[in-house]
């Protein structure tokens, strides 16, 4: 069984407070008006925050290469499912809608 580093409780009490900045500035820029950007801004102070919280909480920094290449490999998986549910979304307006059924149909009964 391998041991694990011991990590400082410095470490922790720095990633902790770099997250609470993190919250902070998401909330800053919830309240600025910046167009299509606002959501680009949210997600990527998202992924920073999920980075901190993998990379220390659960000890992602100081694990082996296995644990590594899966957790690489799930991120690859989300992402390609995103693309294609992205790609779905995006084209479904290539095919038209079929045209509705005429009220003036003629009398199938005499």
């Amino acid at each position: 069984m391998t041991t694990q580093p011991i990590v400082p409780v410095k470490t922790y009490a720095l990633v902790f407070v770099a997250l609470l900045a993190l919250v902070a500035i998401t909330t800053g820029a919830a309240f600025v008006d910046m167009g299509r950007m606002n959501t680009v801004v949210a997600l990527v102070i998202a992924v920073i925050k999920m980075m901190l919280v993998v990379l220390f909480f659960m000890h992602l920094a100081h694990s082996t290469n296995l644990v590594r290449i899966t957790v690489v490999a799930a991120i690859f998986w989300l992402a390609l499912l995103m693309v294609f549910v992205f790609a779905d979304y995006g084209s479904r307006q290539w095919i038209p809608d079929p045209r509705p059924w005429s009220s003036s149909a003629p009398a199938t009964h005499p």
